[in-house]
Parts: structure tokens; C-alpha cells; sequence
């Protein structure tokens, strides 16, 4: 099945297919929790298991996405209407349209901070802080009210800007900038951390792997870390495929996206562990890293070498900035494209549908961490709600379902058509490729999923 319905808009190269696929996969979690968890798992030998499991698990179920979505040509509920009319499978559609606008709500939280920590390094306010002001400035940031809605708001509108020029004058053409600067930012900072004093015992720590610190915790993080760090799971990118020419090849444009998403993740290491490792830090987890452990690097290089600390610590919150729009960007889309096409509404009404009930549900995220702190439901506060939500059950969920449907429902010649883009190319790795869709990636999601419900189930 393949409507050819182009009224929808489509992207208009290759590199914009690959470049949006990429944008949706790069994300805030590539530059602070890869690191984070590789710290903990050993050094290389996370990553090596990382590896393995972004091209056995994550990688077949973007190609089923990919599948589904070019197939159907419609948003991420209409596809499987189309696919599998008057069946259950709608029901991945529907979690992912849901997960899209949660995932949208709590994320734009913590990138409206990085938007405040942009604004601050460009002014050069982060200089004059001492080290231990960080932490209380931190915290008396998000903890205050209305500040940290402001800046939310303003990334949703960034965000809205984008998707609502639709697929080729917003989504690819911005990609195709934001990317490439992405990308650059990292190759110089990257160059400029390994220069740093003592920088060589981080390196070091990532490339050596550290056999005996691998146990059973580490590889379900590997495992679990290849697959939500593709943002595989959520329809997004069934949506974004929607939009791929006849000519896409879909194989080499999934293992395109999961090389990118890789070297930004194992850059993002050199940038963080040589900088940490210098003055003798050790990379914690989350906000803090990023919001706390890195300005006090930021210190001590403005108080030697001013200019440089000064370039350093901008592009570096530049750097997240541009991850956490090129995702928030896909996430928009996914709901967006949902609103347009089963209401009958413009592109530019659902956006700004999407982006009003965003700002909501991210102004209920954001006041958990100040004067909503003791407002809870079941027993999390919305923030951590949306996020467990999301993590632990719409995405392997959704995920699961994706790959169970091309797998085991779709027709197979329908499958092989959308592989071989009708026959005009050869994919000699068709049945290994099937074989991972149907069996491998399906039980790597199961025991995520449990895994994520009960911890270390299988030990």
C-alpha cells in the first residue's frame, strides 16, 4: 500500500530525510546520560555493548517505523488505521501521539532551562558565580515560579516556528542547518577538552574497557539506552517517514541515523570526560552534570583563561540547545500531524493547538519543582509522572507493538516492497534484517520493559 499522497508535504532530499531522522533521534540524553552511563558501565566496554544492541534492537524497530510510515503515507494513529483497519494495532499509534505530547510537555522543562543557561553564558553571567553558588542557584532557579515557565514557553515557541512552516520550509530546512551546526560545535569542543591538563586520564577511561565492572545492570543499560535514545517507540518517526519519497532507501537511511546518533553520543564523552577528569570531577547523572558539575569547569577556565572559558561554556549550552530543539521539533510533529489530518484542520491551527496544551502540561511540570513540589499523582509529582509514563511504559510498549506488526502482521511482500523501494534496489541483508524485526528486537523490548517494571527481574 502506498496512497503516493504528496498533499501531505514531503521532504525534499535524501540528506533532509537523514538529517530530520537524525534531528529526532539527537537529544539532551546523548550529551548528558551517555556519558553518565558509560562512567558507570566500564568505559568502552558499555559502549561496545551499547553498539550491539543500537543495530540488533533500536535499528529494526526505526526500520518497522520506517516502514509503516511510508507505506500508510498518514500521521501515527491514521497508519495503522490504514494498515490494519478495524484492528487493535491502533492502539501503538494512539500511545504514540499520547507519549509525543508528555514527552513534549516534561522536555521542554529542562530545555528552558538550557535556554536560561544559553542566555547566561552569552552574557557572561556565569562568571561571576562562585563554585558553590551553582548548586543554590540551581535550585533556586527551577524552584521559582514563574521564570522557568517563561523560558519553557519561549523554547515551545521556537519549537512551534519550526514545525509550523511545515516539512520542507520548517522541519528539513531547519534540520539541515541545526544539524550540521550541531555537529560542528561538538568536533570543536571536543578538540578543545582533549587539550585541557590531565584530559588524557579521560580519554583514557573511555577507550579502555573495563571488563570486570560489566555485570548484568550495565548490559540492561546498554540495552536500554540504544533503544530510547534512538526515540524509537513513539510514532515519531512512522510520522517522519510518512513524508520520505518513493526513491528513500530506508535501510541506509536507518543506519545512517543510528551512526549519527552514535558518534554524537561517544563525542559527547570526549567533550565530558576529558573536561571532568582535569580537575578531578567524576560526570554525575542528569541535570546536575550539565547544570551544576559543568559550570564549576566553566569557573576555573574563565579564571585562567577568560576568553576561552567564556567560548567554551556558550557553545557548550548552544550545543544542548540545538539537541533539545531538533528533538522537540519530532515530538511536535508527531501530534501535530495527528491534529491536521484526523480533525481536517491546517498545519498551522494544530500547531498551535499542540504547542497551547504543551505549555499546560509543561507549566504543571515545571511548578513540581517549586511551589507544586507536594502536589502529587499517585504518589509522583507531574513531572515525574510524565516522564515514568513514558519511559517505562509507552515507549517499549509502542515499541514492541511496531515491531510485532511488521514482523507478524503486515503482508510480507508489502514488507519486502518497502525495503527494496518496489524491487528498483537490492538489500542483501533482507533476511537477517526480518529475522531481528521478528524475533530479536521483540524480546530485547520485553525484557526492557520488565526489566524497567521490575528491576533486574532476570538476575
Amino acid at each position: 500500500m502506498d496512497t503516493g499522497n504528496t498533499a501531505r508535504g514531503s521532504f525534499g532530499s535524501q540528506l533532509g530525510v537523514i538529517l530530520a531522522s537524525a534531528g529526532a533521534a539527537v537529544g539532551l540524553g546523548n550529551i548528558w546520560r551517555f556519558p553518565t552511563e558509560v562512567g558507570r558501565g566500564g568505559g568502552a566496554a558499555f559502549i561496545l555493548i551499547y553498539l550491539g544492541f543500537t543495530f540488533l534492537i533500536a535499528m529494526p524497530v526505526m526500520l518497522s517505523e520506517f516502514i509503516i510510515g511510508r507505506s500508510a503515507r498518514s500521521n501515527a494513529v491514521g497508519a495503522f488505521q490504514k494498515l490494519a483497519p478495524g484492528k487493535p494495532w491502533i492502539a501503538a499509534g494512539i500511545m504514540g501521539v499520547l507519549g509525543g505530547f508528555l514527552v513534549l510537555s516534561f522536555y521542554s522543562v529542562v530545555a528552558g532551562w538550557t535556554l536560561h543557561y544559553t542566555i547566561q553564558s552569552a552574557l557572561g553571567q556565569l562568571q561571576g558565580q562562585g563554585g558553590t553558588d551553582f548548586s543554590q542557584a540551581f535550585t533556586a532557579f527551577v524552584s521559582e515560579p514563574w521564570q522557568p515557565i517563561l523560558y519553557l514557553v519561549v523554547f515551545l515557541l521556537l519549537t512551534h516556528l519550526v514545525v509550523a512552516r511545515g516539512i520542507q520550509h520548517g522541519i528539513e530546512r531547519y534540520s539541515k542547518l541545526m544539524m550540521p551546526m550541531l555537529l560542528a560545535i561538538i568536533v570543536f569542543l571536543v578538540g578543545f577538552s582533549m587539550t585541557m591538563p590531565g584530559a588524557a586520564e579521560g580519554i583514557r577511561f573511555l577507550l579502555r574497557p573495563e571488563l570486570d565492572e560489566v555485570t548484568p545492570e550495565v548490559v540492561l543499560g546498554a540495552m536500554g539506552q540504544a533503544f530510547f535514545s534512538l526515540s524509537v517507540g513513539l510514532g515519531c518517526l512512522v510520522t517522519y517517514s510518512s513524508y520520505f519519497s518513493k526513491e528513500t532507501r530506508l535501510v541506509k537511511s536507518a543506519i545512517n541515523v543510528c551512526i549519527i546518533d552514535t558518534v554524537v553520543a561517544v563525542l559527547s564523552g570526549f567533550i565530558i570526560f576529558p573536561t571532568v577528569f582535569s580537575i578531578g570531577i567524576a560526570p554525575d547523572a542528569g541535570p546536575g552534570l550539565v547544570f551544576i558539575t559543568l559550570p564549576n569547569v566553566f569557573l576555573l577556565t574563565f579564571g585562567e583563561m577568560p576568553v576561552v572559558g567564556y567560548v567554551f561554556a556558550l557553545l557548550f549550552y548552544v550545543l544542548l540547545l540545538l539537541a533539545a530543539l531538533t528533538s522537540s521539533i519530532s515530538m511536535h510533529e508527531i501530534c501535530t500531524a495527528f491534529i491536521s489530518e484526523h480533525f481536517g484542520t491546517s498545519r498551522r491551527k494544530a500547531a498551535a493547538v499542540v504547542t497551547f496544551i504543551c505549555m499546560v502540561l509543561g507549566s504543571f511540570c515545571s511548578l513540581s519543582f517549586g511551589p507544586w513540589q507536594e502536589v502529587t499523582v499517585c504518589g509522583r509529582s507531574f513531572f515525574d509522572l510524565f516522564d515514568f509514563t513514558v519511559t517505562k511504559f509507552l515507549m517499549p510498549l509502542g515499541g514492541l507493538l511496531t515491531a510485532l506488526f511488521v514482523g507478524w502482521y503486515l503482508d510480507r511482500k508489502l514488507v519486502e516492497q518497502q525495503l527494496t523501494n518496489h524491487g528498483s534496489i537490492s538489500v542483501r541483508t533482507m533476511r537477517p534484517l526480518l529475522f531481528l524485526v521478528r524475533w530479536v528486537a521483540p524480546a530485547g523490548i520485553l525484557v526492557i520493559f520488565l526489566n524497567e517494571l521490575f528491576p533486574l527481574f532476570i538476575l
